[in-house]
């Protein structure tokens, strides 16, 4: 596996500067976001030079940018709301190629008006899988036409929020540019030992086929999310889940502070190793 981790982690809008700080804490590579190009996460407009010089950036630092995020909220109970993210994501989709990469990273929404990453009880009503339906067909059409792949992700407070549901999601729109982000502490809050090791085991195995990113974040025991390694995530289980159907992409931490990454990289990459010489 490859060590990676969110460029946003560290303060700056000059993505060299951005990705040289990622490189310098021990990651090779990084999902970038155009926020460290002082854009908005997902701008009207990104400047052929703007996308440029993420490709550049990466190239100096020795760092892969292993997927952009194009965050928005795809079942937003406001139409117009969609259709401005789908533009926005056509608008990074365009210029995936100039900046290096070939994977988008997706938020399959909430009906909650306010925060795409915050839970309401309409996520699981019908029209709500209608609508991530429609919407993830525009996406998918975008993607076909500026040859990328949408990775989405489950997580409790979105529409996806089960290894079941994107597995269903996947089989439902049957497009080959559908893959999975995997992070399994977006998959309980708070669970004994031998539940939490049951649920990401079976995700892993569900979804095997097409997960092509791993994040690495953690839950503390009250449930609130932690930095990788600070809280009650089995680690060791988890790459070990992963190790075993044959992952070998990018390992993606977040949720942590600046002053945390080399820390964080160090202990991944002793996970990584003691499991690869078992």
């Amino acid at each position: 596996m490859k060590l990676g981790i969110f460029a946003k982690t560290f303060d700056g809008s000059d993505p060299a500067a951005v990705l040289r700080s990622v490189a310098d804490a021990g990651f090779a590579s990084a999902q970038y976001n155009m926020a460290c190009s002082g854009l908005a996460p997902m701008p009207d407009t990104i400047g052929a030079e703007q996308a440029a010089a993420v490709a550049a950036g990466a190239k100096g630092a020795g760092v892969e940018i292993v997927a952009v995020s194009g965050t928005y909220n795809m079942i937003h109970p406001d139409i117009a709301v969609r259709e401005a993210g789908h533009l926005r994501l056509e608008e990074l989709a365009k210029h995936c190629a100039t900046m290096s990469t070939g994977l988008i990273t997706l938020c399959t929404g909430t009906r909650d008006p306010l925060d795409q990453w915050r839970a309401h009880s309409g996520n699981d009503l019908p029209d709500a899988w209608r609508d991530l339906l429609e919407a993830m067909e525009i996406a998918i059409e975008i993607a076909e036409r500026y040859d990328v792949d949408l990775g989405i992700e489950p997580e409790l407070a979105n529409v996806i929020n089960s290894a079941q549901k994107a597995h269903r999601l996947i089989a439902e729109l049957k497009s080959p540019r559908l893959k999975v982000v995997i992070d399994p502490a977006n998959l309980f809050e708070v669970a004994p030992l031998d539940e939490q090791r049951s649920i990401v085991s079976s995700a892993i195995d569900l979804l095997a086929d097409h997960i092509v990113m791993a994040h690495a974040k953690d839950r503390n025991p009250d449930g609130s999310f932690a930095t990788a390694g600070k809280g009650v995530l089995d680690y060791p289980h988890y790459l070990g889940r992963l190790k075993a159907v044959g992952f070998d992409g990018s390992l993606v931490t977040h949720g942590l502070a600046a002053a945390e990454a080399a820390g964080v990289a160090a202990f991944l990459q002793g996970i990584v190793a003691t499991g690869e010489k078992r």
